[in-house]
């Protein structure tokens, strides 16, 4: 009998089983490939054993990373490739390296650097899913190492400002998509009827930008202008996740805007309430420091936690 296999992730909304990507992609290819996960749902990225999601853990053995959780499933037989021909594995190397070039970098602006869209959905969904204080500190801190994926892989000469960056990674980002949409045609999946590790990723990355509901959209009605691509992540959801195209009732969908915005004021005055503290402790009376063994720092400063490669 096979050892069971659990899967820790982030959760879902808006009609998706998780707003991660990486999770996402995990998920459908075991859903594709028959694999008996057991999904868990995490409050935040340090609960999980080795700091980021997803997670995947069978008996004594930890595995983090999409590709690597995938490569453990195949070896357990779980193998959604299983027809694919050597040329086709080769294109599916191909498009995967095509969508964490051209695709990620606008996928992670969207959700965690884009002003509007990370002060009204990003920063108080994960917020409500983080126990406090760690509400307060953690979606920042994603936000920033987003940003700083974004500048240290496309802020290169010759663009040299944000401003230029972001008009770059969404041309890129639609072409992307255009892409996509030209390859998959009117298939129902990327090499025929059978899904395979490519649509697995290619959903991982589009469901979210498709489904979330953000203030400003403008890869969101990119790929909407591409029925094909819609009609792809609405299948997957509908077959294997047994999720409805809208995900909420007109009046479910009502109810959860307006607990996001109440939560959103909420995270707020909480964030203000905690700088109001700062400045009345540095504005309040110091007492003279007393004399303790000065103990040396290692010049590394302080240790920053691995980014993650699809989201923060």
């Amino acid at each position: 009998m096979a050892a069971p296999m659990e899967l820790s992730c982030w959760g879902g909304d808006w009609g998706l089983p998780s707003l991660h990507p990486e999770s996402l992609t995990v998920m459908a290819y075991a859903k594709f490939s028959g694999a008996p996960l057991t999904v868990n749902t995490i409050n935040n990225s340090w609960r999980a054993p080795k700091g980021d999601v997803p997670v995947l853990i069978s008996e004594d053995i930890v595995i983090s990373q999409p590709a690597k959780i995938l490569n453990f499933l195949r070896k357990q037989k779980y193998n959604a490739d299983y027809e694919l021909s050597a040329k086709q594995g080769a294109d599916t190397l191909a498009y995967i390296a095509l969508l964490e070039e051209k695709l990620l970098p606008a996928l992670l602006h969207t959700f965690w650097v884009e002003a509007e869209n990370y002060c009204s959905v990003t920063k108080p969904w994960f917020a409500s899913r983080i126990p406090f204080p760690l509400s307060l500190y953690l979606p920042g801190k994603m936000s920033r190492e987003a940003l700083n994926r974004i500048l240290l892989t496309r802020g290169a000469p010759p663009l040299y400002s944000l401003t230029e960056v972001e008009a770059q990674i969404y041309r890129d980002a639609k072409e992307c998509l255009n892409l996509l949409s030209k390859r998959l045609g009117t298939s129902q999946f990327f090499f025929g009827d059978t899904p395979t590790t490519l649509d697995a990723f290619v959903f991982g990355f589009l469901a979210p930008i498709y489904k979330v509901c953000f203030p400003r959209v403008q890869l969101q009605e990119h790929l909407k202008q591409l029925p094909n691509l819609c009609r792809f992540c609405d299948d997957i959801l509908t077959c294997y996740f047994r999720l409805t195209v809208s995900g909420h009732s007109p009046a479910g969908q009502d109810t959860a805007d307006a607990n996001l915005q109440k939560l959103t004021q909420l995270v707020n005055k909480e964030s203000n309430l905690i700088e109001k503290m700062d400045d009345n402790l540095r504005k309040s009376p110091q007492h003279p420091p007393r004399k303790l063994t000065t103990l040396k720092l290692a010049t590394g400063g302080e240790e920053s936690s691995p980014l993650n490669r699809l989201s923060p």
